[in-house]
């Protein structure tokens, strides 16, 4: 079966997840990714991609941006590998890709899922126990986003604004936010939508992307279609009554 195509939705923010071949490490020293992070401000300035939060761990790049055109995510992407792959295999004296092939990506509603990606992005060493506080990771936005320092490379998104009226209220709202515990079942669920490049949100805005995107947004149903008993109405295909259209 041919691959779907990468799931585009103007405006609305992705969750990406760019992964080490064979979880190999993809940074050694900090030298690695500070030019990772410079290859970042400067693809997603060129290819007009906005930078919400980062996280770069040895293994894995997390990623919360908003693409401004269809080709934004890929090109912005395309233009990260390759400079920082070539630069690399030549520090390394090594060949070949660095990455797990292609980058996993979900399309999210922002106002139910975009602060819970933010954290979960950011607090992915804490996660990883590389540390105990996300302050003590310098690899991250999180030092952005709690004042600590001012990072050209992220522009804040509307649902951060919405914290407080000031940069100390966002700041000191978003701090408090980050110290709760995730929900470990939303967590699951936008690790899943990533990784299977489903769209995560609730089932009108689910509808609503499948209208913009003009294509299936979530899996089909497991198993065959329920055959309809004698007496029940025909369901018109596509109608919001076809079980084909809610979420697997």
């Amino acid at each position: 079966m041919a691959r779907l195509a990468r799931l585009y939705v103007p405006d609305e923010p992705q969750h990406v997840i760019l992964r080490g071949l064979n979880n190999q490490s993809a940074f050694v020293d900090a030298e690695d990714y500070a030019l990772f992070l410079d290859c970042l401000k400067a693809a997603s300035r060129d290819h007009s991609l906005a930078v919400h939060a980062y996280s770069l761990m040895p293994s894995a790049v997390h990623l919360l941006v908003t693409p401004r055109e269809e080709t934004s995510l890929p090109k912005a992407m395309q233009a990260v590998g390759r400079r920082y792959v070539a630069h690399f295999n030549r520090r390394y004296g090594r060949r070949g890709t660095l990455w797990e092939g292609r980058y996993r990506a979900t399309v999210l509603e922002s106002e139910r899922y975009f602060l819970l990606c933010s954290r979960f992005v950011e607090l992915r060493p804490v996660r990883a126990q590389i540390v105990a506080d996300p302050v003590d990771y310098k690899w991250t936005s999180f030092a952005h986003h709690t004042g600590v320092v001012l990072d050209a490379l992220i522009t804040d998104h509307a649902q951060y604004w919405s914290l407080g009226n000031t940069p100390f209220e966002r700041q000191r709202r978003y701090k408090e936010m980050i110290e709760q515990p995730l929900d470990e079942r939303d967590v699951d669920l936008l690790e899943q939508a990533t990784l299977k490049g489903w769209v995560i949100g609730s089932e009108a805005w689910l509808d609503w992307c499948a209208r913009q995107a003009n294509r299936r947004v979530s899996p089909l149903p497991r198993g065959r279609p329920r055959k309809a008993r004698a007496d029940e109405p025909a369901v018109e295909p596509g109608s919001e009554d076809d079980p084909q259209r809610r979420v697997g």
